[in-house]
């Protein structure tokens, strides 16, 4: 479904992407694990738009789309929720959810079912819907990110970090919200520092180390990796 085929990306003259080969297939959640710094978010600033190659291809439904614009990726179906979430903090929780649907905006009908999903996968974001997104709580904000990306219908949903910041019980939840949101049909793309939680509700997984994929594998190979257990999961 999503192919990137080696890809290198630089900065100026530093060279941060190097041949990055992964795939993700219809209705896997695939995680990409990794310290800070290694090259995760670079990975979905690549897929997004938001940064150009210097060489390589993607491949999204057997379409190439290196080089478009982020616009228009949101339209073909992928939709990133970025780490620190994004959010406008002086407007609404409902205002931020519009923002999301903003490529469908025309498609009204589509965009409140969207909003009715959205609400009955987070109850809490209709409660808080008038309030300002600035005045939740970390977990009830990171929904929030999480939903407005799901406004925009994503095929392919890139998440980057979402457990970043959360205490232990909220990171549980976020975890299940996100299997439940596979589950229902959403390809994942989950880029996370918290392997053994990311991994439990995965299918595959890659390892990212200075910006070269230096291992791959499904779930069951990398939890029972004694390097991957030291490096990430602390056992």
């Amino acid at each position: 479904m999503l192919q990137l085929n080696n890809i290198n990306v630089k900065y100026g003259a530093s060279q941060v992407l190097h041949n990055i080969r992964l795939h993700v297939n219809q209705g896997e959640t695939v995680v990409l694990l990794g310290a800070n710094g290694a090259g995760k978010s670079t990975i979905f600033r690549t897929i997004s738009g938001l940064m150009k190659p210097a060489s390589g291809e993607i491949m999204f439904m057997d379409r190439k789309l290196t080089g478009k614009s982020p616009h228009s990726l949101v339209k073909e179906g992928i939709v990133q929720c970025p780490e620190g979430r994004k959010l406008f903090p002086h407007m609404s929780v409902y205002e931020n959810l519009k923002m999301g649907s903003f490529v469908h905006r025309k498609q009204r009908k589509e965009v409140e079912k969207r909003l009715k999903e959205v609400y009955s996968l987070f109850p809490i974001l209709y409660d808080k819907r008038h309030e300002a997104a600035g005045s939740l709580s970390g977990g009830q904000q990171q929904m929030l990110a999480i939903g407005r990306a799901l406004m925009a219908n994503p095929k392919v949903l890139l998440l980057d970090e979402p457990s970043l910041g959360l205490a232990p019980l909220i990171v549980e939840q976020m975890f299940n919200i996100i299997e439940d949101i596979n589950q229902q049909g959403t390809t994942i793309l989950l880029a996370e520092q918290n392997a053994n939680a990311a991994l439990q509700i995965s299918n595959r997984g890659y390892v990212i180390e200075s910006g070269k994929i230096v291992l791959e594998g499904s779930k069951e190979e990398l939890l029972s990796n004694d390097e991957i257990r030291k490096a990430y999961i602390g056992a």
